[in-house]
């Protein structure tokens, strides 16, 4: 069973639109949504959850309707956002304690030891702790009552590279049971690099690629060649490219980069900024 599916979505605001979005996240996979700043990340995950309401579209959530069903299905799902919510005069060993009474598989156990890990004091308020900390809280809270899907929005971007990697540790350890799947959005996209099978781009709203990371890799290589070189290849096998007084640097099609030109590994990040500046 997918743990998300997307059909069609649209929505439309006085200046910006999701613009009939496709995406599904398949059961026991990690998809990344990379986008930059303002592209509708944070806008797609409010309307899967039903936040926010789509004018149009359909969404499924571990197999029920986002609008009808999703009181079904709340129990198992964790949500971090990229802004924590919980009230600031409490602190975590009362957060722990109100969750316990809100969610049947809540696990007071596994709470404290990423509690203990992530090194959060229980009894600090939320007020005085860094967005770091916040951010951490929000994480072991998400993760602290057996959800099959976990729905993560920037939940990184407060969180220095060492604790940024053993997050993205605790997500694989996550996803190695084949019924738990991850959604998760950023703008970071070496830590989605990391973890995801599938990527998806969104520019403006609109879902500009979404394919499996390997298959990107299989897919495009990178070259470094002259301007007269790179005119020769078909226009619609060039994704993205940079021209200077220096020569031209492409990401191309692998089966159509003539032999005489040497080829290499793309990376995530690069893809999608030459897809983006392609698109502009």
């Amino acid at each position: 069973m997918n743990a998300i599916e997307i059909k069609g979505l649209c929505k439309s605001y006085k200046d910006f639109k999701i613009d009939n979005i496709d995406l599904t996240l398949p059961g026991g996979c990690v998809v990344g949504l990379i986008g930059e700043n303002g592209a509708g990340k944070s806008t797609t995950i409010k309307l899967i959850l039903n936040i926010a309401f789509k004018d149009s579209g359909t969404i499924k959530i571990l197999g029920k309707d986002n609008e009808k069903e999703l009181d079904l299905v709340k129990e198992d799902i964790g949500v971090v956002f990229d802004e924590s919510y919980f009230p600031p005069e409490l602190n975590a060993k009362y957060i722990g304690k109100i969750l316990k009474n809100i969610y049947k598989n809540w696990n007071d156990e596994q709470y404290n030891d990423y509690i203990q890990k992530f090194g959060l004091p229980l009894k600090k308020p939320i007020k005085k702790y860094s967005k770091g900390m916040k951010m951490k809280l929000s994480i072991a809270a998400a993760m602290s009552h057996n959800a099959k899907l976990l729905i993560l929005d920037e939940a990184t971007s407060g969180l220095d590279p060492v604790m940024r990697d053993e997050i993205i540790d605790i997500l694989n350890d996550f996803t190695r049971d084949e019924e738990h799947s991850i959604l998760i959005s950023s703008h970071i996209v070496s830590d989605l690099e990391k973890i995801c099978d599938y990527i998806a781009f969104l520019n403006k709203g609109k879902i500009v690629l979404y394919e499996e990371k390997d298959r990107l890799y299989e897919q495009y290589g990178v070259i470094h060649c002259s301007q007269e070189e790179l005119d020769k290849i078909k226009p619609s096998s060039v994704i993205g490219k940079k021209v200077g007084s220096y020569g031209a640097e492409a990401i191309v099609l692998r089966s159509d980069i003539p032999s005489d030109i040497q080829s290499y590994p793309i990376d995530i990040e690069k893809l999608f900024i030459f897809m983006i500046k392609e698109s502009v």
